[in-house]
């Protein structure tokens, strides 16, 4: 059964961190520069404590694109964004920043994990769906 286990067979926050530490071991992703200074959305007040953000960013993306095929940025930070917090006055949702999001898309695309879709959007390349597999076996493995 071990051949067959894909993406959807593992716990999804196992995945995200085994090939976000997949990511940051082969080092061709390329973290620009101004990560250690950018927030994720303007609903938040601080950046992200952990320095290895745009791994664990990017290893969700690739997750999602994985799961619905032709999937755009704005539907990303739409699914990225969360509660804006505006005092006394009731949360409203607000979207995650499209520029991180784009340029996670773009350093994939550079990988051969993404490509462009036909109708629009992103969706995984079939290299990208068995490197995204093939961590998805190693972490059934360690989970079993």
């Amino acid at each position: 059964m071990a051949g067959g286990i894909t993406v959807k067979d593992v716990r999804s926050q196992d995945f995200i961190k085994a090939y976000a530490a997949h990511l940051k071991r082969s080092g061709k992703l390329e973290v620009p520069s101004w990560t250690e200074y950018a927030k994720t959305g303007s609903y938040k007040e601080l950046g992200p404590y952990d320095a290895d953000w745009y791994y664990i960013r990017a290893a969700a993306i690739a997750r999602h694109l994985y799961l619905r095929n032709g999937v755009g940025v704005g539907a990303l930070a739409k699914r990225m964004g969360s509660a804006k917090r505006r005092g006394s006055r009731p949360s409203h949702h607000a979207d995650d920043s499209t520029n991180v999001i784009r340029k996670i898309i773009q350093g994939l695309e550079k990988l051969g994990i993404v490509e462009k879709h036909t109708d629009g959007g992103r969706k995984i390349s079939s290299a990208g769906q068995r490197d995204l597999d093939r961590i998805s076996v190693q972490v059934a493995k360690a989970s079993a």
